[in-house]
């Protein structure tokens, strides 16, 4: 796609997801027709059991967030070895939007005060899924930061996919197993999109922007940089 087509797309893209949070709030707060099929949905697809428990485990805190710190560090250390102005900017990015999780769900859940449904203890503020925001921006920062680093295609495609089947394994469990409405849990996927757009952006703004492949030395980026290239324009 050419550069100035995407540049109109990739904001679109961006824009429907703050969109989509507005309408499934307003229908949770409304209790609208949405919603009525939000809990017929739910309905037939609660089945609790060991299983969508153990996948609703991944978007524990005590889950996700270790496997994020671990990307965060390699990805510092990754920067700081070869020799990336700002090396600490793209790490300390997915830390903030981390932080923003509980900042943002938080008042949230308080504000809508939806009931759970009807699997759990009766009680409120089930909307939106911070298990499910932990996972989407856990793994999803993780995979932001540790994908420029990698060399091998194979790779790279393995781990985007680990990472949408930890997402989504943890979407699963938590409607599967009744700890969440299904809008829930959609509600929470845009917000932790919004998340990670903020994290790519300033990755991409950094200079070397973690976009530098594997083993490739400062030495070698200045010995090349006065060669012209192809690759030299935007990407």
């Amino acid at each position: 796609m050419p550069v100035s087509a995407r540049s109109r797309v990739l904001p679109a893209l961006v824009g429907l997801p703050p969109l989509l949070f507005a309408l499934i709030t307003w229908q949770v707060v409304a209790d609208g027709p949405l919603a009525g099929v939000d809990e017929r949905l739910s309905g037939a697809l609660v089945h609790p059991d060991r299983f969508s428990e153990l996948l609703s485990d991944l978007g524990n805190v005590q889950v996700a967030v270790p496997v994020l710190v671990v990307a965060l560090v390699y990805a510092a250390w990754h920067g700081r070895a070869s020799g990336v102005d700002r090396w600490w900017v793209p790490p300390l990015a997915g830390v903030v939007a981390m932080a923003l999780v509980p900042a943002l769900v938080a008042p949230l859940k308080e504000w809508t005060d939806r009931p759970g449904t009807p699997a759990v203890p009766p009680a409120t503020g089930y909307y939106p899924s911070g298990h499910t925001a932990t996972a989407v921006v856990a793994y999803g920062t993780a995979t932001l930061l540790l994908f420029p680093l990698l060399r091998s295609p194979a790779v790279r495609r393995t781990l985007v996919v680990l990472c949408a089947v930890l997402v989504l394994g943890t979407s699963y469990g938590l409607v599967r197993r009744g700890y969440h409405w299904p809008l829930d849990v959609v509600a929470s996927w845009c917000l932790g999109v919004v998340l990670l757009a903020g994290v790519r952006l300033v990755a991409r703004r950094t200079p070397g922007g973690g976009r530098t492949p594997a083993g490739v030395s400062r030495s070698r980026r200045r010995s090349s940089s006065g060669t012209p290239s192809s690759s030299n324009g935007p990407s």
